[in-house]
This record gives C-alpha cells, sequence and structure tokens, in this order.
C-alpha cells in the first residue's frame, strides 16, 4: 500500500472552464463560497484560477489560454481535468510514487505554486484508464 500515514483523502476536483467569471458566478450561486483567486503567469500563457468550497467539497475552477483554452472551447463532454488528494508531506509522498515507478507528469515535480498563504506543492501521476491523479500539500 502507497502513502500508509501519508494519504489523508480528497483535495480538490480540478474544472477547466472557458470564462472563470461566468463559471465562479454559477457556483457561487449553488452556494458555494469562494476561498481563493488568482492569476499565474501574466502574460499571454495566463491562467486565471478560483477555489470554490461547500461543506469541505472544494473544485478548483481555471481558466488557460491560447491554445489550451481553444481545446477546453472544443470539448463536448467531460470538462473535468483531475482529482487531486490531500498529504501530509508532498516530498515523502514523492519519493514514495517515483520509487514505486509511476510517471510523474510534471518536470520539476513537486511543484510549487502561490496558492494560499503560504503557496502549495503538487505533483500529478495517471491512473489506470488515463485519469490524472494530484497529490498536493497546502503549506
Amino acid at each position: 500500500m502507497y502513502l500508509e500515514g501519508n494519504l489523508q483523502g480528497f483535495q480538490h476536483l480540478g474544472l477547466p472552464v472557458v470564462n472563470l467569471e461566468k463559471s465562479t458566478q454559477f457556483y457561487l450561486d449553488l452556494g458555494f463560497t469562494q476561498t481563493m483567486r488568482t492569476d499565474l503567469a501574466p502574460d499571454e500563457q495566463r491562467v486565471k484560477v478560483a477555489m470554490l468550497e461547500k461543506n469541505g467539497f472544494t473544485i478548483e475552477l481555471y481558466q488557460l489560454s491560447g491554445d489550451e483554452w481553444n481545446k477546453i472551447v472544443s470539448r463536448n463532454d467531460g470538462h473535468i481535468d483531475h482529482i487531486a488528494l490531500n498529504v501530509l508531506d508532498i516530498d515523502a509522498a514523492f519519493a514514495e510514487i517515483n520509487k514505486a515507478g509511476f510517471e510523474i507528469l510534471e518536470k520539476d515535480a513537486p511543484v510549487m505554486l502561490p496558492f494560499w498563504l503560504q503557496g502549495v506543492k503538487f505533483f500529478t501521476i495517471r491512473g489506470p484508464d488515463g485519469e490524472k491523479i494530484e497529490f498536493n500539500q497546502i503549506l
């Protein structure tokens, strides 16, 4: 069994969106609360991110740009991108998962992002059917 004593459970569900403001308002109207909002890479590759929470369930809405945005627009069904699982120690989780031979999708994992108060570190693998599973530690 992997990540014994480290894996805490569900962290968030990642959902790429075409219009962050419209999608955020939709979830706010459903009773979610926005817990974080930020923009990454403020150039032509900008990514807008919002985290929304309801009763312990968190959705990460993110709007990509350029070719990635066009791919999202062209999807007919299935915009859910990844499920994120919370871990206590991202570096230990990374070492264990890497040693087990899982393919890590990020080049420089674990990746640090300026989310929340002190940042977040994560890395992603693929499940047996191609689904993306993100391991995440809020610092």
